[in-house]
């Protein structure tokens, strides 16, 4: 059936998934697929001031990771744990946190959180537990320490967190150049627990060659949640629940890139700035201001309203973002260029090498 999770799926050979960064983030490969000429080309990132034209417009996503992986032990016992931080509630200051200890943390325990280098850091006091099986926590300095506690959650974690890589790189366990490596030149805003991937390939030198050809740099946010590691378990996509993420985009940048639409094309950067780009035009609106929560699940068919070419990365299979570039794409033309980019060895995933779509 056309819409079946068995079309999106493909075999990896594990080599080629990228446990690195390359030295320079511009020299990744940038395979450039053509719709219209349903062609295959080959570049690097370095290359986009060439493919780009002065009327486009360039739309990045500059949301900022937050180190939200959080590792320590049950203070009374000394049992290891881990967990990931994934939201706070503003009114009780309380945290929510993914966890695969279950059912033995009672209300009141105390969890010991370390820091990156191993010190006993801070405290998190477990309230209770969602019908999602999240732990509701509150967090607390260790007992003796007179400073004054951070204010927001992210300053917690900038402290005593970790950078929560995806399982497929190093099993997920951070060094400390991923604090620079997993995050975008352009991030701004604290909110990730996961890198707009397609934007680490850019660098500053790059941004400025790029303003110099005459393309606008436009910037959105999108604060990428756990849910973009998931893959779809369901057979049919139509029983997929897609996950929930927070974006937003302001009137001035709107107004732009909805003007230069007129002469050139809207480049997004990456599948998280669709989000944004799509949710903001939904309902056939022009797109304007907009922030909220989005569940905007993108798939074939889906009419793109304010995305004229898309610059991302290779994406796992059987995911909710490979769904996406097939229906931008073509779910043909897709699937070939991923054997093409196995074939011609490129590096696959967050650290990988990239697409551009026209």
């Amino acid at each position: 059936m056309n819409d079946s999770i068995e079309l999106y799926d493909y075999e990896l050979p594990r080599e080629r998934i990228a446990q690195e960064p390359l030295a320079v983030r511009s020299d990744a490969r940038l395979m450039l697929i053509d719709r219209k000429n349903q062609s295959i080309d080959h570049y690097h990132v370095r290359d986009l001031p060439e493919l780009l034209t002065a009327d486009d417009t360039l739309v990045l996503n500059n949301t900022r990771v937050v180190p939200a992986r959080l590792v320590g032990f049950r203070t009374e016992t000394r049992g290891r744990w881990q967990g990931l931080f994934l939201q706070a509630d503003p009114a009780t200051s309380a945290w929510e946190v993914l966890t695969k200890t279950r059912g033995s943390l009672k209300p009141g325990e105390t969890l010991t959180i370390q820091d990156r280098e191993g010190r006993d850091g801070m405290h998190l006091v477990v309230v209770s537990r969602t019908d999602e099986g999240h732990l509701i926590v509150t967090p607390k300095l260790l007992p003796g320490d007179s400073s004054m506690p951070p204010s927001e959650p992210a300053d917690w974690l900038e402290q005593y967190g970790r950078i929560p890589l995806p399982p497929y790189i190093r099993d997920g366990q951070m060094v400390d150049s991923d604090i620079d490596n997993y995050q975008t030149v352009f991030a701004e805003h604290r909110g990730s627990v996961a890198a707009p991937t397609a934007g680490l390939h850019f660098t500053d030198p790059l941004l400025k060659h790029i303003r110099t050809g005459g393309t606008e740099i436009a910037e959105v946010t999108l604060h990428v949640g756990i849910g973009t590691f998931r893959p779809i378990a369901v057979d049919r996509l139509d029983d997929h629940a897609m996950h929930s993420e927070w974006g937003s985009i302001d009137q001035a940048t709107a107004d732009l890139i909805r003007t230069r639409r007129d002469h050139g094309r809207c480049v997004a950067v990456g599948t998280t700035s669709v989000r944004v780009l799509e949710s903001a035009a939904d309902n056939d609106k022009p797109l304007g201001q907009w922030s909220g929560a989005t569940d905007l699940f993108i798939k074939p068919p889906y009419r793109f309203k304010a995305v004229d070419a898309l610059m991302t990365n290779f994406h796992l299979p059987r995911s909710s973002l490979l769904v996406l570039v097939s229906a931008f794409a073509g779910r043909d033309l897709i699937m070939e260029a991923y054997q093409t980019a196995i074939r011609e060895e490129y590096r696959f995933f967050s650290y990988g090498d990239a697409m551009l779509i026209v």
